[in-house]
């Protein structure tokens, strides 16, 4: 399968969420499998990224490494596990916002140094990485790949410093914008997160002695490790056999953790900052229906992302909650090209409606995000089409305006439809009844985090780093 690229049938008008870009994971644990347990923990954050998955051990003397294209149980298999042995692992499953999906741009990146070998696995996205990857290349440093994240693999491999820890640290001054890394070396694990906390990072310890980091605390469980905190923003972890030390705390003056974490991309079991994402969902839904009430009949989700917030939405209005479409969940990543018939038949190949629930009833759908508006409308229709009498459709997200810049694939400009429409014309686009979105100021409120401070710039515009203004794929241009 190598150079093969998985067809996605979301990309055919069918889906409309904010895609992220990686998980990361890593683990230092002697006498265990280590490749073993990270396969494991890649697969509980496949959510994260389904375009290419690879792992790297250490055994103390040298690096071994497989990654290809595809999910993790498509690339992985027995045979593929088997010469991963050692007691020290890096695991990373990839979706690429900076860097086309190939396999040059699939992770970790492994290179030679003077310092030994290095491997890396980033989940995130420089804002100025454009900048240092011309330095790179007019330093004379060949570069394979296009993405940020190998940008990064060299500066550290070729970066000022005497140890590990300070290239580490002379990277996080260069570096803007968001990254969680993984960094594995000859004996040691490196965890960081980039100064304003964008995107989740955490530790976790194994009963039988091992550590583990992760993107998200549901990774840790997979495998039966305890979660015993986050990585701090700004904090550099070195992981060895006798345990994590920090050796470098530089946090940015201010927090700003980005907002989809807890409204899509964190599964529901997982935890950010000892709440369950699951709950901070719920009180979304509840939110929005204090702000946004409807009469109504029946509450049901867009699934499977949009349960929790349509299960608090029913909760706090009194409406009944119900199912009212039915999910294929099987249909999200394939080999196979729909045909023209299949193409025409549309988003029937990802949802089936349930017309013994619709039939002349009024209908709250609940979504957790709008962002290019190609899914919702024919949502709207099937729902119509099975019999429901009115559609009212109320999102637990504010409206996205903006392009994310930070590690999010949030589509651009002139796709975002809530950038170049108004409420108004979005509702007859969608072919609703009504429409209304969660406030801002309602989402953090159900963030259960008074005073947090949190990057709004798909919302508003107001992004916390500067931003240089590249496209995904720029630097297959140059």
């Amino acid at each position: 399968m190598v150079g093969q690229q998985p067809i996605d049938i979301d990309l055919y008008d069918h889906d409309d969420k904010p895609t992220h870009e990686c998980g990361v994971f890593g683990i230092v644990a002697p006498d265990v499998d280590v490749a073993r347990l990270t396969f494991f923990g890649l697969y509980a954050l496949q959510h994260r990224g389904q375009e290419s998955a690879g792992i790297a051990v250490s055994n103390g003397r040298g690096l071994r490494y497989h990654k290809d294209m595809g999910l993790v149980a498509q690339v992985f298999n027995e045979d593929k596990l088997r010469p991963l042995e050692g007691h020290m692992a890096i695991g990373h499953t990839r979706y690429s916002t900076t860097g086309s999906s190939k396999l040059e741009n699939a992770q970790p990146f492994v290179v030679e140094s003077v310092l030994g070998p290095l491997a890396v696995g980033h989940n995130g996205n420089l804002t100025n990485a454009g900048s240092l990857r011309r330095e790179l290349l007019q330093r004379g440093v060949g570069l394979t790949g296009t993405s940020d994240s190998e940008v990064i693999t060299q500066m550290l491999a070729g970066g000022e410093g005497a140890t590990w820890e300070e290239k580490l640290k002379v990277f996080m001054v260069r570096a803007q914008g968001a990254y969680c890394l993984t960094v594995l070396t000859r004996d040691s694990i490196f965890a960081l997160r980039d100064p304003w906390g964008l995107h989740p990072l955490c530790l976790g310890q194994l009963d039988q002695g091992g550590w583990v980091v992760a993107s998200e605390s549901c990774a840790l469980g997979t495998i039966g490790a305890k979660f015993v905190r986050e990585i701090e923003p700004g904090e550099i972890v070195l992981i060895r056999e006798d345990g994590p030390r920090t050796v470098a705390l530089m946090p940015a003056p201010r927090r700003a953790e980005c907002l989809f974490e807890y409204i899509y991309f964190a599964r529901p079991d997982s935890q950010l900052h000892e709440a369950s994402l699951h709950a901070i969902r719920v009180a979304q839904g509840r939110e929005l229906a204090r702000e946004s009430p409807v009469a109504a009949d029946v509450v049901i989700p867009v699934p499977d992302s949009a349960v929790p917030a349509a299960i608090g939405y029913a909760q706090q209005s009194g409406i009944p909650y119900s199912e009212g479409l039915i999910k294929n969940r099987y249909i999200g990543r394939t080999f196979i090209q729909p045909d023209d018939q299949l193409r025409k038949v549309g988003i029937s190949l990802k949802f089936n409606a349930l017309p013994d629930n619709l039939d002349g009833k009024r209908v709250v759908l609940i979504d957790d995000s709008i962002v290019r508006g190609n899914t919702s409308g024919p949502i709207v229709r099937l729902l119509r089409e099975a019999g429901a009498r009115e559609v009212h459709v109320r999102v637990s997200s504010p409206p996205i305006r903006h392009p994310c810049f930070l590690g999010v694939d949030m589509a651009t400009y002139p796709e975002l439809i809530a950038h170049r429409m108004t409420l108004e014309e979005i509702t007859a686009h969608l072919g609703a009844d009504s429409l209304a979105y969660l406030s801002l100021e309602g989402l953090i409120r159900s963030s259960r985090r008074p005073g947090a401070a949190f990057c709004t710039g798909c919302f508003n515009g107001n992004y916390p780093v500067s931003i240089e203004m590249v496209e995904k794929e720029v630097f297959e241009l140059q």
